[in-house]
């Protein structure tokens, strides 16, 4: 089971809505830990309702230069892509000029993403308003949700290079 963080409280006066993140990653096998997934969402509650929320996240993802469909974009060749993202002590940051969503992960998760230095995104543009943040999510409903062709066709997809705490 998973459970989403969400962005910030007041959101709901944008046209965005609340946006979450959800952290999971794929099976481990043979000494590898897994891939390491992060799924941004909106609930769909914004000022002026799901559609409305839709149109405006794509529009902050393509001002980013990030576009929506099957292709995958590796920012960490981009890196005048402005989206960051921290992972230490078991705390996501997600870092971009429109949202900063900071979250617990699970351990598993973190080790993923810091053994292999990055991180699939994919910025659903679907509002998932079952999602509600802080309640656990069903992991058939995930895979359902993720593994749909049309969600899959209308998201944004990136690999996401890690960053941490330098000491």
């Amino acid at each position: 089971m998973t459970s989403s963080t969400v962005a910030s409280p007041g959101q709901q006066s944008s046209p965005l809505g609340t946006l979450s993140v959800l952290p999971w990653s794929s099976e481990a096998s043979s000494g590898s830990p897994g891939t390491p997934f992060l799924l941004m969402y909106s609930l769909g509650d914004g000022r002026e309702g799901p559609e409305a929320g839709e149109a405006a996240l794509r529009a902050e993802l393509e001002r980013l230069g990030l576009s929506v469909g099957d292709r995958l974009i590796d920012l960490g060749r981009e890196p005048q892509v402005p989206v960051k993202l921290l992972v230490e002590a078991q705390q996501v940051v997600l870092n971009t000029p429109f949202v900063k969503v900071q979250g617990q992960v699970p351990v598993e998760w973190e080790k993923a993403a810091q053994e292999s230095g990055q991180v699939y995104l994919i910025c659903a543009l679907r509002p998932w308003p079952e999602a509600v943040p802080g309640r656990e999510i069903d992991p058939d409903r995930l895979r359902a949700f993720v593994s749909d062709e049309e969600l899959l066709a209308s998201s944004v997809h990136c690999l996401l290079p890690v960053m941490r705490v330098r000491g």
